[in-house]
C-alpha cells in the first residue's frame, strides 16, 4: 500500500497537537513537510514534530514534489485561497471549516 505523503500549511496549534498526531497513527499517511510564513518558526515545528522537511512560505511547500496533499488549518479568511493554490499545484487538500 503506497503512503500519502503529507504537507501542512501552518504551525496552528490544531495541527501540531490533532491531524498531525492522527496522521501518524494512520496505516497509509506520513507528515514530511511543514511550512510557516517564518522559516524559523518552521524549523522548531519540524524539528519539535520529527518532521523531515520545513518550508518558510506556503509557496515553497505547494512546490515541494514530495507532497502528495496538504492540510490547511490556517485562519479561515485565507481556507478558500491556499485551497484553490493547492489544488491548482496538483495537491490532494484537507481543509479545516469553514472551506468559504
Amino acid at each position: 500500500m503506497d503512503r500519502i505523503r503529507w504537507g501542512v500549511l501552518s504551525t496552528a496549534r490544531i495541527a501540531t497537537e490533532k491531524v498531525i498526531p492522527g496522521i501518524r497513527r494512520s496505516m497509509t499517511g506520513e507528515v514530511v513537510a511543514i511550512a510557516s510564513r517564518d522559516v524559523g518558526r518552521a524549523r522548531v515545528a519540524a524539528d519539535a514534530l520529527g518532521i523531515p522537511r520545513s518550508h518558510g512560505s506556503y509557496e515553497a511547500l505547494l512546490d515541494d514534489p514530495g507532497v502528495d496533499a496538504v492540510y490547511v488549518p490556517l485562519p479561515n479568511h485565507l481556507h478558500a485561497e491556499w485551497s484553490i493554490r493547492a489544488l491548482e499545484a496538483g495537491k490532494h487538500v484537507l481543509c479545516e471549516k469553514p472551506l468559504a
